[in-house]
């Protein structure tokens, strides 16, 4: 028998077209989402051949779940805490398909163009927020 090891390695470059400065990468909050409420297509991408699980994309508005203390998308009609924008995804997130609850980097401190943000971000539609962003 011949056994003949294979090294596979693989490596992601951070895309953050809306991040307008490097002000604040210093003081990211470690955060916990709770997956159930975003939506495949619209926050992240679902498995595929060579990903086997999900990917939350980096830039994701986000607001705090009052109930859990857990983190969700941001929604201006929400009425579960979420209203009151807190900051955005600061990395993408892999998680499992099933999990409800994944690990992050909430981006709360900085300079952000908005135009970038995946999805699209209103900022006049922002009315609470505990964030402290500058929107270019």
């Amino acid at each position: 028998m011949d056994l003949q090891p294979i090294t596979y390695s693989e490596s992601a470059t951070a895309d953050r077209p809306w991040l307008a400065s490097t002000h604040g990468l210093d003081t990211p909050l470690t955060i916990t989402l709770d997956t159930a409420l975003f939506t495949q297509g619209s926050h992240y991408t679902a498995p595929s051949l060579h990903q086997p699980r999900n990917v939350m994309q980096a830039g994701i508005p986000l607001g705090r779940v009052t109930v859990t203390g857990l983190y969700g998308p941001w929604d201006k009609d929400a009425t579960d805490g979420r209203a009151t924008f807190t900051g955005v995804l600061l990395a993408d997130v892999p998680f499992t398909p099933g999990g409800t609850r994944a690990g992050a980097a909430l981006f709360w401190h900085g300079v952000i163009a908005a135009a970038h943000i995946p999805g699209g971000l209103d900022v006049s539609a922002i009315t609470a927020s505990t964030a402290q962003i500058h929107f270019v």
